[in-house]
């Protein structure tokens, strides 16, 4: 049985705390977040009344952990991640891994020269449809990739008035950077392509961080992508549409299609479903593959950066 700590007890944490626990594999043995309110909080909906702690140093000198979830904002993850490695534990991290490119590179390289394990909580790359949607675009049965879209939305925007999300010295680049990462990433994993120029609009719509963006930008081998974001909608949804040569693979109102000859039908040979907890445990016993490692960040990040520039000085930016 594994003894987890989780770093940051807001929301997310307790979906990391629920897949935990139907996993079975390990047990939550302590917690930290800067608002001891919010621990305490956490603590009383955990099986076994897991040891609340002031602080990540205190938290950290207590034997018999070994691995940490990590759930704070953006700008804390890169100290936490470090820290929790140089004390033995493995890292799962929430998205995005870090707040800038130096960062990024520097836990890249620490991963890669070996010691604890870490990975990064970017949720699609365990769904079915996406790890399906992937396996047949990267078999290239259907032919190369010609041109790929993607849609978001979320009632985002409606919830973080008050919270670390409206802050841009916190979180830059808003819903596009925070919620939207997974989807950009979901992108990347799916096609295998890096990006390669970007152009968009963006608007913070009221707030202080950006809630929507349109992009019109380009992967490797000169593949059309367009992605928009609608971080203040009534609704969440989102859907990927991959046109290929010989056929058009899409996941879309929670389901995976596939068109060919003018016909659109659901595609069934669908892959296993998992989540990020599950494939963290997997990684630490050696029974299953860094579906997401550290490395992976990188075009994220670079991509969204080069979309933030973008939309403010209305330039096409290459990547």
């Amino acid at each position: 049985m594994l003894n987890f700590a989780i770093i940051g007890c807001g929301q997310i944490s307790r979906l990391h705390v629920e897949r935990l626990q139907a996993d079975g594999r390990g047990r939550i043995a302590a917690l930290y977040d800067a608002n001891p309110q919010a621990a305490e909080a956490l603590r009383s909906e955990v099986p076994g009344e897991p040891a609340v702690y002031r602080s990540l140093h205190e938290l950290l000198a207590q034997p018999g952990l070994d691995a940490a979830m990590i759930c704070t904002p953006t700008a804390a993850h890169f100290d936490q991640t470090v820290a929790c490695r140089e004390h033995g534990l493995h890292v799962l991290c929430e998205k995005p891994l870090s707040d800038t490119r130096q960062r990024i590179l520097e836990l890249i390289a620490s991963a890669r020269s070996g010691g604890p394990r870490l990975s990064i909580a970017y949720q699609r790359r365990y769904w079915s449809m996406y790890r399906t949607l992937r396996r047949e675009v990267q078999s290239a049965r259907f032919g190369p990739v010609r041109a790929v879209t993607a849609r978001v939305v979320e009632n985002w925007q409606q919830t973080i008035a008050g919270t670390w999300r409206d802050d841009p010295a916190i979180n830059r680049g808003g819903f596009v950077a925070d919620a939207g990462s997974h989807k950009i990433d979901g992108v990347f994993y799916v096609t295998g392509l890096a990006p390669t120029e970007v152009f968009a609009h963006t608007d913070n719509c009221g707030s202080r961080v950006e809630i929507a963006a349109t992009v019109s930008a380009r992967l490797a081998g000169n593949v059309p992508f367009a992605i928009t974001f609608v971080g203040n909608a009534q609704y969440l949804a989102e859907d990927v549409h991959v046109h290929c040569a010989e056929a058009d693979l899409m996941v879309r109102d929670e389901e995976m299609w596939i068109a060919r000859d003018g016909k659109v039908e659901p595609f069934r040979d669908l892959e296993d479903e998992s989540n990020p907890v599950t494939g963290f445990i997997d990684l630490i016993e050696g029974t299953g593959p860094d579906v997401a490692p550290p490395s992976c960040a990188l075009p994220v990040f670079d991509f969204t950066q080069a979309l933030l520039e973008s939309g403010r000085t209305g330039n096409v930016v290459t990547l």
